[in-house]
């Protein structure tokens, strides 16, 4: 298992690394849908609010991605991070690809929590950004 007491002197991850790898474990884990891996990084009451601006709560999310690809592909920019003992804001520019062909690009942030079984996604939020010609 990963070791995520960041905070913890005794361990040697810095937030600026772990948290970019946390998010791309779990982004990968959602366009395979790798469901053990995504219930394992979304906590209960996880809430995705989409670019188009659709709020999804974490059962059916993971209903969707459980019944039929969701993504076909996901691709981060370099990431900020804001992080304390408990709580971690990350940001990035995200390339999302869909089934259809469809292809959005959007900020995204993503908060996480720790929780007794590790770090999970509390929070999400995805803004489009307009093409050049918008």
């Amino acid at each position: 298992m990963m070791n995520d007491s960041i905070h913890d002197p005794r361990n040697a991850l810095d937030p600026d690394d772990f948290f970019p790898a946390l998010e791309i474990r779990r982004t990968r884990a959602i366009v395979e849908r790798d469901l053990a891996v995504i219930e394992s990084l979304h906590a209960p009451e996880y809430e995705l609010i989409s670019p188009a601006g659709r709020l999804f709560r974490r059962d059916e999310y993971l209903a969707l991605i459980a019944e039929a690809p969701f993504y076909s592909g996901w691709e981060h920019s370099d990431m900020q991070v804001r992080a304390s003992a408990d709580l971690a804001v990350i940001r990035y520019r995200a390339r999302l690809s869909f089934p259809s062909g469809k292809v959005v690009d959007c900020w995204h942030m993503d908060v996480y929590e720790r929780r007794a079984t590790g770090w999970m996604a509390v929070w999400s939020k995805a803004t489009a950004v307009p093409s050049p010609s918008a």
